[in-house]
């Protein structure tokens, strides 16, 4: 079960949900420039070039986590900050993740990637239709921790990214997310290049209607014996 507080135009509420379905969008950037900068990037450590963009690759539901610990086998893993999108019986709402990733693994498959690793989601969601207008003016940004330094890590507006309905209407399996249905939607290039981190720290932020969501966690890198 995952806990969030929900914030509309009108108020507030809190919810506990179970979330039985998590799809992860890759290579979802309007931006062209943009989106060859992140497969140039990837490319750089070993990971495939994409057969089509977007893709929308499954991974299992249980890996999404609000724990402020993530624990990780070895130091190939990293941060990656997005938007993501729940789907409940009143409708979508927009969230934060970090769809960490073990890179060692992504250079051999990544979809089998995106199954290794916990996937931090933050604990507030705004709803969609009160900010699908100004979607482009929404920014994101996230800071990693590494080698002892607090570095920024991503930062951009949510203009780089494809909207929800444009991207929801790329899908193989139809434009609908069911309830209880979890989508991430995308990510920004890493300044300064993806690398592993000891903390992950990640914003989305709304000029428009001032309000922001965060949400950081520490990695744990696990031993990897042999």
């Amino acid at each position: 079960m995952l806990q969030f507080e929900r914030f509309t135009l009108s108020g507030r509420d809190t919810i506990k949900v179970a979330v039985d379905r998590l799809i992860i969008a890759g290579w979802a950037g309007r931006d062209e420039a943009a989106l060859r900068h992140h497969v140039e990037e990837l490319a750089a450590i070993g990971v495939p070039r994409p057969s089509s963009m977007p893709v929308f690759y499954r991974a299992a539901a249980q890996t999404l986590t609000q724990e402020p610990i993530l624990s990780v086998l070895g130091g190939d893993s990293s941060g990656e900050v997005e938007p993501v999108l729940f789907s409940f019986a009143d409708g979508l709402w927009l969230g934060l993740g970090s769809d960490h990733t073990d890179r060692k693994a992504e250079t051999m498959g990544i979809a089998l990637s995106k199954q290794l690793c916990g996937k931090p989601v933050a604990g507030a969601l705004w709803r969609l239709a009160d900010v699908e207008a100004h979607w482009d003016a929404i920014e994101m940004r996230a800071f990693a921790v590494i080698d002892g330094q607090r570095v920024l890590y991503q930062e951009g507006t949510l203009a780089s990214l494809r909207t929800p309905r444009d991207l929801l209407s790329r899908r193989p399996d139809g434009p609908e997310l069911a309830a209880g249905t979890a989508m991430f939607c995308g990510t920004l290039g890493a300044i300064g290049g993806i690398r592993p981190a000891s903390r992950f720290e990640m914003e989305l932020r709304d000029p428009k209607l001032g309000r922001s969501i965060t949400a950081a966690y520490d990695i744990e890198a696990l031993p990897v014996v042999s």
